[in-house]
């Protein structure tokens, strides 16, 4: 369930209340009533997720409310995969190893946030890898296997007797000749865009298979293939650094931006319709956070350190 701009944006504001030495009783009273409702407690639940420091609210024996939103912090990959081998030793290898976080922590390739890196593969093909990305990689004599768990990855794929397959939530994809194409794992869907050769689509579902061919991308999930569309031209810069943007909206290149940066980075609806056109550095989101706001004239509201939000200047603008 999407949640209102305006209750997101004031949950980090009471966030930032009371982070603040003067925050006082009177601070916290009004905050947990403002936290009874509903759509006001979840707004607050992500802005705490996505904070990760606890500590100032943890001591607050008064707030019931806050405590049940607490989250322990994530261990780190050594003590993961050291409760997931006693996870399987207690019978429950099939649910862990069906989880796609396990997997992500486990991968042969992963990157952080704001990362890209590139790899040649044993056959010779190239395999670029996104922001916040992980891939698992298995070779054999019969197939070669990539596993996209999370993120996105552009692979220039290799002519070879054996199919290059890639597994991803949604369904299966093969390519049995040279081809380029990059994929895009989101929730609950897979983005497909193909700019040489043709890939071989099949969900996990009963939905039938469809070939794609150079110049169009998909979009498809375990029951379902949509249409067809042309590829979008920029689709493939990531892997040069770039972030290209033909004429595309705000709120769409802001959330696109977003990928490659820690915290929370939101668009005020009043201005998601303006158009953004360029070439910018996705390893400098300041600099094109400050490049936006300069070509179009808005304001980088900073609540908190970890969360920005592009705003009108003007209380009064609209798109």
């Amino acid at each position: 369930m999407s949640l209102d701009y305006q209750v997101l944006q004031a949950a980090a504001q009471w966030f930032a209340v009371l982070q603040a030495e003067s925050v006082s009783e009177a601070d916290r009273e009004a905050w947990r009533a403002w936290l009874v409702t509903p759509e006001h407690a979840r707004a607050w639940e992500r802005v705490e997720r996505i904070s990760g420091r606890l500590e100032p609210l943890a001591g607050d024996p008064f707030s019931p409310a806050a405590t049940a939103l607490l989250r322990p912090q994530q261990p780190n990959r050594r003590q993961a995969l050291k409760t997931f081998s006693v996870l399987c030793g207690g019978g429950v290898l099939a649910l862990a190893a069906s989880a796609m976080p396990w997997r992500s922590w486990a991968a042969d390739q992963r990157t952080a946030i704001g990362e890209v890196r590139d790899w040649r593969l044993d056959d010779g093909s190239q395999l670029w890898l996104n922001t916040d990305s992980a891939v698992d990689i298995a070779f054999g004599r019969r197939a070669r296997t990539l596993s996209l768990y999370r993120g996105e990855l552009l692979v220039q794929a290799a002519a070879e007797r054996r199919p290059l397959l890639l597994r991803t939530a949604e369904g299966d994809l093969q390519v049995d000749d040279a081809a380029r194409f990059s994929v895009l794992q989101r929730d609950g869907c897979t983005q497909l865009s193909v700019f040489d050769g043709a890939i071989d689509v099949q969900p996990d579902g009963r939905a039938s298979s469809r070939t794609v061919s150079a110049g169009q991308q998909i979009a498809f999930n375990s029951h379902h293939i949509e249409p067809e569309r042309p590829v979008q031209s920029g689709r493939q810069a990531w892997a040069g650094g770039v972030l290209l943007a033909d004429n595309l909206r705000l709120d769409e290149f802001v959330a696109e931006l977003a990928r490659y940066r820690q915290g929370y980075l939101g668009c005020d609806p009043r201005i998601a319709g303006l158009r953004v056109v360029g070439a910018y550095p996705s390893a400098d989101t300041e600099r094109v956070l400050e490049a936006l706001a300069s070509t179009l004239a808005l304001r980088i509201n900073r609540r908190l350190p970890w969360w920005v939000s592009l705003e009108p200047l003007q209380q009064g603008t609209g798109v």
